[in-house]
């Protein structure tokens, strides 16, 4: 078992966070390199022109992470006035100043700011100086892949300028931060979370601000349930992923993968400073809490564990299970138990039994569990399970009844 746990983990791992196209670690950080740029005009029918290029696109990632766009909008030109109807993007300038609209309201902000599209909102941008502004777009899709744009002809060149957003938006401003704690932990690692899953429909969860002075480094954190998109805003380092290090420079991109566990450390002379996004993999893991709907169905599986299994059976559950079922149809949750103590089994007066762990999962149809069953994921997360168990045995149940309590968990 214990050579199971050491050779076969590490590569469901490796097979499981996979994303759609395989990529080298060379191809993993890409550079935001202007040369590369395509000149644009009339962009959603905006003014002048703008350099652009795409630096991770939607097949890149395992959620519905859309895309990660770059470039540089000219003086007086701009992305004009247009919807989204099934994505969500986020605009960031890095330099300079620019002017924002959100449903027909216009207002200036300084670099570096991020002003999120939500799903619904017109949105454009204008660069009324007379300086060229580095610009960020970043989205994520209500279905893997899919985009979309309806254009309201409308460049939002001379419109009226409120003094104050009424749109949300935010500047990333190194005075605000705070320690980075459980979050981003790491010495004296400053953070903010600049946007909230509260802000979006779709299944973006987070937007965070972070500072990782020189010498210093964050993590390792493992994405259980999410996968996240990094842009380097300054400095340099390296992102160790499940024991792989790749070194990142100012103004490159990188993703990391769902299950992965990741450290970014900065090995150079000044701050690193980085801009993260943050993509459930479900609106039930974005909210955190277990909503059953009626006519769901569980099925509890109990095992068997030896105490030297211990460990290895709880990771397998974080890192290989979950993760295998998060990107199934039907999908709603699922839990770990391990048996109390014996101490405390007796003071309850609990029923004996010699099974110590059980896993509950919950999916919105049999027959979409059964799915999951024959699918080639189950085919890796079953056997990492059964291999660090002596015995299992399994039934299951229709949900009659289900209060998630008055916090919702």
């Amino acid at each position: 078992m214990k050579i199971m746990n050491r050779f076969v983990i590490p590569m469901l791992l490796a097979v499981l966070t996979v994303s759609v196209a395989a990529q080298s670690q060379d191809e993993r950080v890409i550079h935001n390199n202007p040369d590369k740029y395509k000149l644009l005009s009339s962009v959603h029918a905006g003014a002048g022109q703008m350099g652009f290029t795409e630096l991770i696109g939607r097949q890149a990632l395992a959620t519905n992470f859309l895309y990660l766009h770059a470039g540089v909008i000219q003086p007086k030109g701009g992305i004009g006035h247009h919807f989204h109807h099934n994505i969500e993007e986020m605009y960031v300038i890095l330099d300079g100043e620019a002017e924002f609209t959100v449903n027909g309201r216009t207002s200036r902000l300084k670099a570096p700011a991020v002003v999120p599209c939500k799903m619904g909102d017109s949105h454009a941008i204008y660069n009324a100086t007379n300086k060229p502004i580095r610009w960020l777009n970043f989205a994520v899709s209500t279905t893997k892949g899919r985009g979309d744009a309806f254009d309201l002809g409308d460049n939002r060149v001379g419109a009226a300028i409120e003094p104050l957003p009424i749109f949300v938006s935010s500047q990333l401003k190194r005075d605000v931060l705070k320690p980075g704690d459980k979050t981003y932990a790491g010495n004296g690692v400053l953070y903010r979370r600049v946007l909230g899953p509260e802000i979006f429909t779709t299944n973006w969860d987070y937007v965070d601000h972070v500072i990782v002075p020189a010498g210093s480094a964050v993590g390792p954190r493992m994405l259980e349930n999410n996968e996240e998109v990094y842009y380097v805003m300054k400095g340099s380092g390296k992102i160790t992923h499940n024991g792989i290090s790749t070194a990142f420079a100012a103004d490159d991109a990188f993703p990391g993968f769902l299950a992965e566990n990741v450290t970014l450390s900065n090995d150079g002379k000044d701050d690193l400073e980085l801009l993260i996004i943050g993509v459930a993999v479900s609106q039930q893991k974005k909210s955190g809490a277990l909503q059953l709907t009626p006519g769901a169905m569980v099925l509890q599986m109990d095992f068997v564990v030896t105490k030297e299994n211990s460990e290895a059976f709880e990771m397998m559950y974080r890192s290989i299970y979950v993760p295998a079922m998060t990107v199934q149809q039907g999908y709603l949750g699922s839990k770990l138990l391990r048996l109390f103590p014996e101490n405390v089994a007796r003071e309850i007066e609990a029923e004996q039994t010699k099974y110590n762990y059980q896993i509950q999962i919950s999916f919105d149809t049999e027959e979409n569990r059964r799915r999951w069953v024959a699918s080639e994921q189950h085919k890796i997360a079953w056997p990492a399970a059964t291999a660090l168990s002596k015995e299992f045995k399994w039934r299951g149940y229709d949900v009659k009844g289900d209060d998630p309590g008055p916090s919702g968990n």
